[in-house]
């Protein structure tokens, strides 16, 4: 049974410091925002949603109790539909899509809403711990290092220097700014306003256009002492033992911006879809999620895509819109490199480096930004992938239907 993408809205994004546009914005509130967006724009009846499955990373206080529950309740889908929380780190948003395109296509369920939340200004990364880090046991076991440094350690296994990096954050910047100008976002992009209706941010707040190689080559690298002095640099070498030393060359600038967000996308199918007078823009042809090395972490993406292409029938070459979550600017290089894609065929639009990764919203954020690319240059295909902690990857292929 087919699972139909109905629409793919999300809530500009606000720098996720105190300061940021939606630092007051509480995450129950941002969550409801695009909810609530789908229940009016679509004209949903009360209880016709079946399930509401929200990604959020940091589970905690005002983020936690199952906000995809309280979601539903507080954003007037109706007291009867039920909700679930799910956390696998920065898929989780793609997950929930994920999972909810499998209760429609196993015909467990007919309307779903897939999506996800995170106010990074409100709870802080890394509030709700994990023995993977701080199990010593555990951390000696997995060889485990932070992400900064396995993006490190992905640009010096891989070859990417200083200058190539800085060179995809430069892209970023230029695409986003180029697609903001066009208006690309205009149809899924929702502004966020607060419980008096005066809206907080309209356009998404961690765009800094106009950079340069030559300008972000004055950055500091920015986990070189955590490698160095801390001793993440040995353990990495112990795991790789081929690398000789580690070149550090990530940074704020060509690394994903931390921000304030949340998506959702509403999923049908085809007797939901008749009897709600819904029309479909695309639907989810396939998924794949992969484990990989958890010390390197962050170079499963390409597995993920490759096999979610090959569990839809197509080959690499039917993608005509590739979407890779810009974690670092090594994941985008090494994505495309494993996958022996030109940069150029990549987020077109811009990537997390320039509009920011609000970890459990960006999976669904960047499906609604693939589907939106399919229609704008008329093509069929996407995939959509992401890195994971842990050593983990996951990826979707879309496909766009006739309007």
């Amino acid at each position: 049974m087919d699972a139909y993408i109905i629409d793919a809205l999300r809530t500009a994004r606000g720098r996720g410091k105190a300061s940021g546009g939606l630092a007051t914005v509480t995450p129950i509130e941002l969550a409801c925002q695009p909810l609530r967006a789908l229940k009016q724009r679509h004209a949903i009846p009360e209880n016709a949603v079946e399930e509401v499955i929200l990604g959020c990373v940091e589970a905690l206080g005002e983020q936690g109790g199952d906000i995809a529950r309280i979601a539903a309740l507080v954003s007037g889908l109706g007291e009867g539909v039920p909700g679930i929380q799910i956390n696998r780190f920065c898929s989780s948003g793609l997950d929930a899509v994920n999972l909810a395109a499998a209760k429609v296509s196993s015909g467990q369920a007919d309307l779903v809403i897939g999506g996800g939340v995170e106010s990074m200004s409100r709870v802080r990364m890394g509030s709700t711990g994990s023995p993977w880090a701080t199990d010593p046991q555990v951390a000696t076991a997995l060889n485990f290092i932070p992400q900064g440094i396995s993006a490190d350690l992905v640009a010096t296994k891989y070859g990417f220097d200083r200058a190539a990096c800085d060179a995809v954050a430069v892209r970023s910047q230029a695409l986003a700014a180029t697609a903001i100008a066009e208006k690309r976002f205009a149809k899924s992009l929702l502004p966020v306003f607060d419980r008096n209706g005066i809206e907080l941010l309209s356009a998404d707040e961690h765009p800094r256009p106009g950079g340069s190689v030559e300008s972000l080559a004055k950055l500091r690298p920015a986990f070189s002492d955590l490698g160095e002095k801390y001793g993440f640099d040995a353990v990495a070498k112990l795991r790789y033992p081929e690398i000789e030393r580690i070149e550090h060359v990530h940074h704020a600038g060509n690394s994903s911006g931390v921000v304030d967000g949340a998506a959702a996308v509403l999923i049908a199918s085809k007797a939901a879809a008749e009897a709600h007078n819904l029309k479909p823009r695309g639907r989810i042809v396939s998924c794949a999620s992969v484990g990989s090395d958890p010390c390197i972490m962050l170079t499963a993406p390409a597995q993920a895509a490759r096999q979610a292409v090959e569990r839809a029938g197509l080959q690499l070459s039917d993608i005509d819109v590739w979407e890779i979550n810009e974690a670092f600017a090594a994941v985008v290089l090494r994505f495309c490199q494993e996958l022996e894609l030109d940069l150029e065929q990549v987020n077109v639009g811009g990537g997390a480096i320039a509009l920011g990764h609000p970890l459990g919203a960006t999976g669904a954020m960047i499906l609604g930004m693939a589907l939106d690319e399919l229609e704008r240059s008329n093509t069929r295909y996407a995939v959509i992938a992401l890195c994971v902690g842990a050593g983990q990857g996951t990826a979707t292929v879309i496909e766009r239907l006739d309007s």
